[in-house]
């Protein structure tokens, strides 16, 4: 049903749209998704930095590197 709706369709529905809820609303209402994603990015940076602080901080040292050695792998094959 959804793949019938063309250039015309979209049209028709952004009218409908337009006069139901007025060009204020619909502007104020972008403004506040606009704001809402710009906070979530922001959130999503600051756990970020928090996740990889916390590791570089976690005993002292940074991740270490925890791969068994190559004869070691040999030896189990």
């Amino acid at each position: 049903m959804l793949n019938n709706i063309g250039p015309a369709g979209l049209l028709l529905i952004a009218v409908v749209v337009l006069v139901l809820f007025g060009r204020g609303k619909i502007a104020g209402l972008m403004g506040e998704v606009g704001k809402g994603i710009t906070a979530f990015k922001k959130g999503v940076k600051d756990s970020t930095e928090e996740i990889e602080e916390q590791t570089e901080t976690a005993d002292g040292a940074a991740a270490r590197d925890v791969t068994p050695a190559e004869a070691e792998r040999r030896d189990n094959a």
